[in-house]
């Protein structure tokens, strides 16, 4: 039997977290290894993935296999190669090169609310995604993503909006992920059966 999300993140056993914050609901799957990053509430990211200095809304539906934030090679040096910036692995007494991370650090991404990661996509280093976005599985994203608009490919490229950007600026300016725990189950039934223009009307969006 599934274990119940509840107020505290239920992370897999096999997963690796580090330096991280997690909201309530959240879930994290198995062999997915995350590092100084965040979750808001309702949350999850599947197995097998990978992320690092990255900000995660809420309401976010991470797929397995995906890479947020990979990490780059010095390639304007004369080596790219590992030793160059995890030195202390290769010689004793040498310390990693702190400004190469701290590099990375500075480039984190940043995911909005509601947003959709496919399976496989990567998010390259300091990219934002739009409240409300959708990354097509297996896409490559090397720029940022507006809110409520779907990409795919490889690099990613927007395939469509999900609304008119009039209907999108109600959502965000409605801001439903905001809502109670207890209120998002009293709208339910109308999440599931009203069209977006009906909801947006009955709760004043």
């Amino acid at each position: 039997m599934a274990k119940k999300l509840g107020l505290e993140p239920l992370i897999d056993p096999t997963a690796i977290v580090r330096d991280s914050s997690f909201g309530r609901y959240t879930e994290v799957g198995a062999r997915t290894m995350i590092a100084e990053s965040s979750f808001d509430d309702y949350s999850y990211v599947v197995n097998d993935s990978n992320i690092i200095y990255t900000t995660v809304g809420k309401f976010v539906s991470i797929a397995a296999m995906t890479r947020i934030n990979p990490g780059n090679h010095p390639i304007h040096r004369v080596t790219q190669a590992h030793f160059t910036y995890r030195a202390s692995s290769y010689f004793e007494g040498e310390e990693d090169d702190h400004a190469f991370f701290d590099w990375r650090r500075a480039h984190a991404v940043t995911i909005g609310h509601d947003v959709w990661i496919g399976h496989g996509a990567i998010i390259l280093p300091g990219r934002t995604i739009g409240n409300g976005a959708v990354v097509a599985g297996g896409a490559v994203v090397t720029k940022d993503v507006d809110p409520y608009t779907i990409v795919a490919g490889v690099p990613a490229k927007p395939v469509k909006r999900r609304f008119p950007e009039p209907i999108a600026e109600r959502i965000q300016a409605l801001g439903w992920w905001d809502w109670s725990h207890d209120r998002l189950r009293a709208a339910l039934p109308d999440i599931r059966a009203l069209d977006i223009e009906a909801f947006l009307e009955k709760y004043g969006g």
